[in-house]
């Protein structure tokens, strides 16, 4: 993306969700936060809170445009729109990906995804696209320890996720789905929470994170996560792969 704005082109990337745009967002200013980069952020909250974004996209002074599928809609313009990256590639369909590449002249297309769709592998197998893997960990990952356990040992996870609050970290605990359906499934968002509200981790800060909230409360869940306000924050998969909280040391996904 960089190469891209080195060369007076902007860039463009495209993730399926508003947290887990605004989580590149963040890491893409931090990144950039001493040089003349401009980034910008594209959600439906964020085009509400400020239109001059959208001029500053369309003349050029923003060169990297970060959002969900806000940067598809038809208000949105760009200079000079050169590259295109797609996280989660999987998420979208085939008209969403081409009413942005029509945003640019031809721009260039990168696609990211460890959920390998039959269309993806076809375009790859057939010479339409560069295949670039990934199968090293970044320098200085620290190894993670996975441990299944039985629901009747879910004390014991509980204490886990106590303890590591003890030390001064936090935790996830994810949820299959949000609402109850006729059988109360214990592994539901709601039910859970307040399980674990008035029971094992009652001692603890907790919140809940999901799709159907609003914009705004979303981003002020995983903004007081973030600024350590909350110990563990219950969610469903909203969260995505690429959401960085480094000092949320443990991660309990149930069922």
């Amino acid at each position: 993306m960089l190469v891209a704005v080195a060369n007076k082109l902007q860039a463009a990337l495209l993730a399926p969700t508003e947290v887990l745009a605004e989580q590149h967002h963040l890491s893409l200013s931090r990144f950039l936060a001493d040089s003349g980069v401009k980034v910008g952020l594209f959600t439906q909250r964020s085009k509400r809170a400020a239109r001059s974004v959208l001029d500053d996209l369309a003349s050029g002074s923003i060169h990297l445009a970060v959002g969900t599928q806000a940067l598809i809609q038809r208000d949105i313009d760009f200079a000079n729109l050169g590259l295109i990256v797609i996280d989660e590639q999987h998420r979208f369909g085939v008209h969403q990906r081409a009413i942005l590449k029509a945003k640019g002249l031809s721009p260039h297309y990168l696609v990211m995804t460890a959920t390998p769709i039959p269309r993806t592998l076809a375009m790859s197998y057939f010479a339409d696209f560069d295949v670039s893997t990934i199968d090293s960990l970044p320098p200085g990952r620290q190894p993670i320890e996975t441990v299944w356990l039985r629901r009747d040992d879910a004390k014991s996870a509980y204490r886990r996720l106590t303890d590591e609050v003890k030390l001064g970290r936090q935790a996830f605990v994810v949820l299959p789905r949000n609402d109850d359906d006729e059988a109360a499934d214990p592994a539901s968002l709601t039910t859970t929470f307040e399980r674990l509200r008035t029971g094992p981790l009652a001692s603890l800060r907790l919140s809940m994170l999901h799709g159907r909230m609003a914009s705004d409360e979303k981003n002020d869940v995983m903004s007081r996560f973030r600024a350590r306000e909350i110990d563990v924050l219950l969610s469903t998969t909203v969260i995505e792969v690429g959401v960085d909280v480094p000092n949320a040391t443990v991660m309990l996904i149930e069922s």
